[in-house]
């Protein structure tokens, strides 16, 4: 691992950069330069995403619903969850986005997949940011997700291609799958928030009427 010097403004440039101009920012992302920021990266991801996560659930605009002391204990939850799912699911994302760029014909280097993984989480707090549509409605919110979930396809492809250097046709095939593969969990994921955010109300009624 370098001694590579963490800049937290550049991490904000970068971030910026990836969803506003990503094809100029993955054609000159390095794929070399340690460990360290990218987890620093996906680290901070994590804790704006559970912190948003901590603020719906306390309002009661998440997909679970809740208000209250349930919808704080709901929100302290997803906190400490946002936090770990986001390093560990920065090298699980790394090995997967390596098998993915091999499929491609693209760069199989492990560093440069975890480095390539670490940007394309950009999208985690977004996703998290915009989940207070579940709270105003469940098929609102599951749209939000898809749109954002869509972006996320557009960006993983424009990597693949600009950054792994992977065949296009290749990314695109990926990419399609991946549509198709949204598309169910669209009909799926919404079916799910439902019956949890159903079953959260009701242990929120039923605290209410032991207090009583």
């Amino acid at each position: 691992m370098s001694n590579e010097k963490i800049d937290l403004n550049k991490i904000i440039r970068d971030s910026v950069d990836t969803l506003m101009n990503p094809k100029s920012y993955f054609s000159s992302l390095p794929l070399k330069g340690g460990f360290a920021e990218p987890v620093i990266k996906v680290a901070i991801y994590g804790v704006i995403a559970g912190l948003f996560a901590f603020l719906w659930s306390v309002l009661g605009l998440s997909a679970m619903g809740g208000t209250g002391i349930m919808g704080g204990a709901v929100g302290i939850m997803a906190l400490v969850w946002a936090i770990i799912a986001s390093i560990v699911g920065l090298f699980v994302g790394a090995v997967i986005m390596l098998v993915i760029s091999a499929i491609c014909g693209g760069n199989t280097d492990f560093e440069a997949n975890l480095r390539v993984t670490a940007s394309l989480a950009v999208l985690y707090p977004v996703q998290s940011a915009l989940s207070f549509f579940y709270g105003i409605n469940l098929t609102l919110g599951s749209i939000v997700w898809v749109i954002v979930g869509l972006y996320g396809i557009y960006l993983l492809y424009m990597a693949l291609v600009h950054a792994l250097k992977g065949k296009d046709s290749a990314a695109k095939i990926v990419a399609l799958v991946l549509v198709v593969l949204l598309v169910i969990g669209f009909f799926t994921g919404r079916r799910a928030s439902k019956a949890v955010r159903d079953y959260s109300d009701e242990l929120e009624e039923f605290r209410l009427e032991q207090l009583d």
